[in-house]
């Protein structure tokens, strides 16, 4: 039987701490008592954990052995900011997925109100990532960074691999990038809707991304960026390069 995990909130190299709501849901829904056996991620490393102490407030684990598990995988995702209840739904999938960072992009033609509201619902996007890295049993949650404006992310952008997904691109794909690049670290950049206009088109080209197509069909931004995020991962871990820790 699969065990439950948890991810802390705080932790040594000997124990481990959930609060707030994860530490309510222990105490009051499961009735969590000293000696059950959770898995517990601390630190971004997976382990086999003891409860010793419960309340509502927190609960404390003892670490014991750590356990194998999957690394995320090294992508960090631009993600130009749309419709909050798409918005949450691409954040929510981007972490079933595995991506190890999400920046929320205000574009050119990112709707006002939307840019302006955006620095409120970080925090939002923040508790669905770390919820979907439960559900899915990553060890890591994505980081989700706060909102920032494109010229800036892309002049701090270090990732090898960057790719832009362009709806003006015809020919060159996400296999054909990846065939010529060491997959290291990745970057994906998904357009707001009504896409990039052609000054940010350039800007991205100044930085070196490499433009790519989905295929002939229109998508919406959150198909789009799954789409992209699915197809970079199976070529990932198809590949012979050896897997990367998020934040390395």
């Amino acid at each position: 039987m699969t065990r439950r995990r948890w991810i802390a909130d705080t932790w040594t190299s000997e124990t481990a701490i959930l609060t707030g709501d994860q530490a309510v849901h222990l105490a009051r829904v499961l009735r969590a008592t000293p000696g059950q056996i959770y898995d517990v991620v601390a630190g971004g490393f997976l382990h086999r954990a003891e409860v010793q102490a419960v309340s509502e407030h927190e609960v404390i684990f003892t670490l014991h052995e750590e356990l194998e598990s999957d690394a995320a995988l090294p992508l960090h995702l631009l993600l130009a900011i749309f419709k909050f209840d798409h918005m949450e739904w691409a954040v929510e999938k981007a972490t079933e997925l595995g991506v190890a960072r999400i920046t929320p992009i205000t574009a050119r033609r990112t709707d006002k109100h939307l840019a302006q509201a955006a620095p409120k619902r970080v925090e939002r996007w923040r508790r669905i990532a770390l919820k979907a890295s439960k559900q899915s049993r990553r060890t890591t949650i994505p980081e989700i960074a706060d909102p920032a404006h494109l010229k800036a992310t892309l002049e701090l952008e270090t990732s090898p691999t960057r790719i832009l997904l362009s709806e003006t691109e015809q020919a060159n794909t996400i296999p054909a990038t990846l065939a010529d690049s060491r997959l290291t670290h990745i970057a994906l950049a998904i357009g707001p809707e009504g896409g990039w206009t052609q000054d940010e088109m350039s800007l991205f080209t100044i930085h070196n991304w490499k433009h790519v197509t989905l295929g002939p069909r229109i998508l919406r931004a959150e198909t789009a960026a799954i789409a992209a995020i699915a197809i970079t991962s199976s070529l990932y871990h198809q590949s012979d390069f050896p897997q990367i820790e998020s934040g390395q």
